[in-house]
């Protein structure tokens, strides 16, 4: 996957000094006022609301984007919103290549759902509250990544305006992508027929490792999740009468998560939760932190607070940028996303509660599998519990990372015409931390196709968290660096 020489780069075959206004005035006049709209509808995943087809929150957001692309009229484009009986929809839409002789295909994906609505944005900042500063989209989802839809037609449009002849186009944005994508399957089976001979996909719901060039997803992590309970009373009990005698859930729990977890280094122990890192990921992870360096630990958010008159902020686990970049991508580790029996502060009275339990997520390597994870996380925790206590691992989800095939000779020089054409500098490479689970799926459905997998999710964007944005500066580049890319492909 090394960039070629700039020496040795061929001409683009878009131009982007006259499709970058013509790209611009559509962001500005009807893309962000279509996202606008967008992040104001709380089309949460259907892992976190469930009722979602009585809602029709999901529904919304499917419509809307489904009349916008209708309304552009794309020349030779058809559209439909395919639906599975007790699944959520799909939008799909095909657009006839206008070059000669192409046989192959362009997948473009992305999704409209969303996170739920997280704590701690700002006073002025909310969830469904679009909101544009500093020439930043405020709110949920806009980034992560209802926006994939619009800036998939629009690179299409930028083609057009200038004749650039491209080969057929198929897109699939789905409704189900922040749940672990349970009702994705169905839809690529009955719409395999129609997808045709996939030789590059785009997908348009990963990140950036900086807003100043083009990046391209190297690898993603799998995910293992589900709910970790210790139960010990049938109700809880004065703790100035059962405390010493009856123990307490939450040490039980932590006693179980040092089976799983070196509480002193966040590592994990299980040795069959790890994979080899290959060298080629190595090399590139030494290439991307030469470039970034110290950002990659300004780009979150450390509580900085006084020590004795001298200021101090929390330190990362590794001050490598090597190390940071490959324990992000590469290597497994736990987070607890939640937690059960814990009442709020000012609820707490001397109480030794009946129960504790922790939502857990494991990030595991692009090369395990996250299904026999979920299995032997449920053994390892729930044997042998101390005190015979109750203790359960009830499964919440599981995916099995990616790891990007190589790259042909003509997708990495189209990737670096692309991010010199429209950021004027060399496209740069990146593992990330977070699951798509289509990729793995399309990898295995169309193991010859290269897999254009970016987006706009760059330092502090926070999806998933308060103050999520969309950089709008850098989806309009984005947008014309995909449609170079589509008109490079053979």
């Amino acid at each position: 996957m090394n960039a070629p020489l700039h020496h040795e780069l061929p001409a683009a075959l878009l131009d982007a000094a006259s499709a970058r206004p013509r790209i611009d005035a559509q962001w500005d006049s009807d893309i962000v006022r279509q996202l606008s709209d967008y992040i104001a509808i709380p089309a949460k995943s259907l892992a976190f609301d469930p009722d979602w087809a009585a809602h029709g929150h999901i529904d919304a957001v499917v419509r809307n984007a489904a009349a916008w692309v209708e309304a552009q009229k794309v020349p030779g484009l058809k559209l439909e919103v395919v639906r599975i009986a007790g699944r959520t929809p799909v939008i799909f839409f095909e657009i006839e290549a206008t070059r000669t002789g192409s046989s192959q295909t362009v997948l473009m994906y992305g999704h409209l759902d969303k996170q739920p609505e997280f704590t701690g944005w700002r006073s002025d900042l909310g969830p469904w509250t679009p909101k544009i500063e500093d020439g930043r989209l405020y709110g949920r989802g806009g980034a992560d990544d209802g926006y994939a839809v619009y800036a998939a037609i629009a690179a299409v449009q930028a083609l057009k305006a200038q004749d650039v002849p491209h080969p057929r186009i198929v897109g699939l944005i789905e409704t189900s992508e922040e749940s672990g994508s349970p009702d994705l399957l169905p839809y690529i089976d009955a719409l395999r027929p129609r997808l045709g001979d996939v030789g590059l996909v785009v997908c348009l719901d990963s990140g950036a490792g900086n807003y100043d060039q083009l990046w391209l997803t190297t690898s993603l992590r799998g995910l293992a999740a589900g709910t970790l309970r210790v139960e010990v009373l049938t109700e809880g009990v004065h703790s100035g009468d059962a405390s010493g005698l009856v123990p307490s859930s939450f040490r039980i729990l932590r006693q179980v998560l040092d089976r799983l977890e070196d509480s002193a280094t966040g590592r994990l122990l299980p040795a069959s939760f790890h994979c080899d890192i290959p060298a080629e990921r190595v090399a590139q992870a030494q290439a991307t932190a030469a470039i970034l360096g110290d950002d990659l630990f300004r780009r979150f958010p450390w509580v900085h607070y006084d020590c004795g008159g001298r200021e101090q902020s929390v330190l990362p686990m590794t001050d490598d940028p090597v190390e940071a970049l490959l324990a992000r991508t590469w290597r497994p580790t736990l987070s607890v996303t939640g937690a059960e029996g814990l009442p709020a502060l000012q609820d707490a009275g001397n109480v030794l509660r009946p129960c504790t339990a922790f939502r857990l997520s494991l990030r595991l390597p692009p090369r395990v599998d996250g299904a026999r994870v979920v299995q032997e996380l449920k053994c390892l925790l729930e044997d042998n519990a101390p005190y015979q206590a109750r203790v359960t691992f009830e499964p919440g989800g599981a995916a099995t990372g990616w790891d990007a095939p190589p790259s042909a000779r003509w997708f990495g020089q189209a990737l670096d015409v692309a991010s010199q054409a429209w950021f004027g500098a060399p496209c740069g490479y990146i593992g990330q931390g977070g699951t798509i689970p289509l990729m793995s799926q399309l990898s295995e459905g169309f193991p010859t196709s290269q897999m254009m997998v970016c987006g706009v999710l760059g330092p502090r964007s926070n999806a998933h968290g308060p103050n999520e944005f969309l950089h709008l500066a850098y989806a309009k580049r984005l947008t014309g660096a995909v449609a170079e890319v589509i008109a490079r492909m053979p």
